[in-house]
């Protein structure tokens, strides 16, 4: 039967899964390699049905050597020789609105448009090129963080700069795109297809957050902007500051475009305020006695709190909120002090479904519904990648 293999490129790891194509998808054999440039890299892996789970030490300066390694490992695994397609999670796409078979003139286009993402797209570059390399013939696809955001207004993109830049392609594109397609698939299988077209708030809550206004089944505006460090507060990313830090800071700390950047990417966030620890979960646990840690939560849920406030107006109102991702869906306290105060919203939490971590956390006569659904990237990965082939074989047989 075949198969179809995933890939997840973070900046410092590599997820990977195999599926087996059919209707549903059976995920496999899956794992990752994590800590890639920095000294303990591991390969860990778990096999179908949870039959076999191991890890193993290996050497990966970079995302193309750590390609290499994996590659090497796949093709001693049973299942990889089935393997008839293979996606990637690719962050920035653009104008692009739909999974894509990768080219060399898409690849050629990635590579133009590095600048908007130095974070990811170098990375996930090495990922198709390293693939590319050894399996040439094993087509690959690019599935869009972007895509999903690629239907809102015209008013929800521009950003108030001179229009020239806009032509250049500066606006608001929006991330998390195929988080939240699966979100929306999940909520239309879970509570019905009337619901999923409804006015709809997906809160994908982890070390990267962000929030979507959904309406009618398409993103109509999202926090992330022009790049993933816009928005909401995250575990090391700063959120949307005043424009007028970056020449202050300049000035009076003699900070270069670099080390700003650095800065609002990888020491702000949770981890800048608390001083001591990025993760949701120290950050709990420290709260009572550090004040520091208190500050991080508290600013993580009133930004969460405000921003479902500014979508509940664009949406016209509010029927259902979905938390998910690491935070959103492990987290009741963050739920519960997200949601204090959004009566008005017809958002009303029960307690014991929330500490729970129910499916439906709000009560019965809640007017809005509160759900929590687990995201799962890889799978909606896999789904554009399957559907994508069954296309290409029903033209084909045409």
């Amino acid at each position: 039967m075949q198969s179809i293999l995933t890939i997840n490129g973070g900046s410092s790891s590599i997820k990977f899964a195999l599926y087996q194509a059919g209707e549903p998808l059976q995920r496999g054999l899956f794992g990752k390699v994590d800590r890639i440039g920095l000294s303990g890299t591991n390969l860990t892996f778990t096999a179908p049905s949870g039959n076999g789970q191991g890890s193993q030490r290996i050497t990966a300066s970079d995302h193309r050597s750590g390609a290499n390694v994996l590659i090497d490992w796949l093709e001693k695994q049973d299942g990889f020789a089935s393997v008839a397609a293979l996606g990637h999670r690719v962050v920035h796409g653009m104008k692009h609105t739909q999974p894509e078979i990768i080219t060399q003139d898409l690849l050629d286009e990635l590579h133009r448009i590095r600048p908007y993402d130095p974070d990811h797209l170098p990375r996930e570059i090495e990922l198709i090129e390293a693939f590319r390399q050894r399996h040439p013939k094993l087509p690959q696809l690019a599935c869009f963080d972007t895509a999903f955001h690629q239907s809102m207004p015209r008013v929800a993109k521009l950003l108030p700069i001179p229009r020239r830049f806009d032509a250049k392609g500066v606006q608001r594109y929006g991330f998390h795109g195929l988080s939240y397609a699966y979100l929306m698939e999940e909520l239309a299988r879970v509570a019905g297809a009337k619901v999923a077209q409804g006015r709809v708030i997906l809160a994908h809550l982890g070390n990267g957050a962000s929030l979507a206004a959904v309406h009618e089944g398409k993103s109509i505006d999202t926090s992330m902007g022009f790049t993933p460090t816009a928005g909401l507060v995250m575990s090391t990313r700063s959120g949307d500051l005043d424009p007028g830090l970056a020449p202050y800071l300049a000035r009076t700390e003699k900070l270069t475009a670099k080390q700003y950047y650095e800065m609002v990417n990888h020491e702000s966030g949770l981890l800048g305020i608390s001083e001591t620890s990025s993760d949701m979960r120290d950050l709990l646990a420290r709260e009572t006695t550090d004040v520091r840690a208190a500050e991080a939560v508290a600013l993580f849920c009133y930004q969460a709190k405000k921003w479902i406030g500014a979508f509940a107006a664009a949406l016209g109102g509010l029927e259902t909120l979905v938390f998910s991702a690491g935070i959103g869906e492990n987290c009741p306290a963050i739920r519960t002090r997200i949601c204090e105060g959004l009566g008005f919203l017809g958002i009303e939490l029960s307690e014991p479904r929330n500490g729970q971590n129910a499916a439906l956390i709000s009560t019965d006569a809640s007017p809005a519904a509160v759900r929590v659904i687990r995201t799962d990237e890889e799978l909606m990965i896999a789904r554009s990648v399957g559907r994508i082939l069954a296309f290409h074989a029903v033209n084909q047989k045409d």
